[in-house]
């Protein structure tokens, strides 16, 4: 199995690019050891950064070799997106532009293009022809529209976009408000773009008892708090972590990372979904054509959006406004790659 990832150690004066090598720095051990892929899964693990990292990714090859991982079997630290992207499976975009203090999505979308331009490109060319993308830098969802454009080799159903740390954040605060352990909640959703305007969604959400399953909301008993708080702590987690922290939660974001490619490719357990940002085809109303985050199932490698839950009006309006959002995105991202 081999697997890209970008950038895993560049420097930068900016948060964005900071956060980005945090990322892939935290990231690399995790896959080594076998979460992403499994314990029974040896590796070849690419690793591709900027020019000015080359050093520093040298350094990271060292400590890799040095902790003397059973599951790598090889590694290639490069600054060459071709060699970098040679017969990749999977492959983890966690690098774009790094954002100045003040800069708004927006502004950094033009930036990104062509970044996204030579990625998707030399995967599109090189990567192994079943090859699962999976964008974590931000503007995630808009950012896979970008790939796809520049990669039509590559099948929309094989580009993913990150928003599991998302999923991951609603269920642990689910799961403190009820004082359960994590593993006794399932099937909270986030829709819509990894943003301000996401929407996490308690609605179907399930608590494993000792009399059986039982909803979320039924236990909770407290709309108010659903309706508000859950899903504004939820939205602004990051923002929060990086207040306290003053860095990035690049931990979370590298162990949610691991979750997406290994329930995409190892399967999702039976009754439980996970959400996505993945290619609509006009499921629950949302425009064909958007990366949007939708709660989906996987088995054999494949992902399937889960079909059939009931939508009531405050879910509806949460979910067509992060919709709106994204359909903006994608516009404003299509006129910087009409200019390339």
């Amino acid at each position: 199995m081999y697997l890209l990832l970008t950038p895993i150690k560049g420097g930068g004066l900016h948060r964005c690019k900071e956060d980005s090598s945090q990322i892939g720095y935290a990231l690399v051990p995790m896959i080594a050891r076998g979460i992403m892929l499994g314990p029974d899964q040896p590796i070849v693990l690419h690793m591709l950064d900027i020019e000015p990292a080359a050093e520093a990714l040298k350094g990271v090859k060292m400590e890799l070799i040095d902790a003397a991982f059973p599951l790598l079997k090889g590694i290639v630290a490069t600054t060459d997106a071709v060699e970098a992207c040679k017969s990749v499976n999977i492959a983890v975009m966690v690098g774009g532009f790094p954002c100045k203090e003040g800069m708004a999505r927006k502004d950094v979308l033009p930036k990104t293009v062509p970044i996204y331009r030579a990625h998707a490109s030399a995967l599109g060319e090189h990567a192994a022809p079943s090859c699962r993308v999976l964008v974590v830098a931000n503007p995630a969802n808009t950012n896979a529209v970008i790939f796809k454009e520049f990669a039509p080799s590559i099948p929309e159903k094989n580009i993913t976009c990150l928003t599991r740390i998302d999923h991951n954040r609603a269920l642990s605060q689910i799961a403190e408000r009820l004082n359960v352990h994590i593993n006794d909640v399932k099937n909270v959703i986030v829709w819509g773009n990894h943003s301000s305007t996401q929407y996490p969604d308690a609605s179907h959400a399930t608590i494993t008892t000792t009399s059986g399953e039982r909803f979320a909301g039924e236990l909770i008993a407290d709309d108010r708090w659903l309706q508000n708080e859950f899903i504004t702590t939820v939205q602004q987690r990051g923002d929060v972590i990086l207040k306290v922290r003053k860095l990035s939660s690049a931990l979370s974001a590298a162990s949610a990372a691991c979750d997406h490619i290994r329930d995409w490719l190892l399967g999702t357990s039976k009754g439980t979904w996970v959400s996505m940002g993945v290619f609509s085809d006009g499921s629950y109303g949302i425009q064909p054509g958007l990366f949007y985050s939708f709660p989906v199932t996987c088995q054999n490698g494949k992902w399937s959006i889960a079909q059939g839950l009931k939508i009531d009006e405050f879910s509806r309006t949460k979910m067509d406004a992060t919709a709106i959002e994204l359909m903006e995105e994608k516009s404003l991202a299509y006129s910087f790659i009409d200019q390339q």
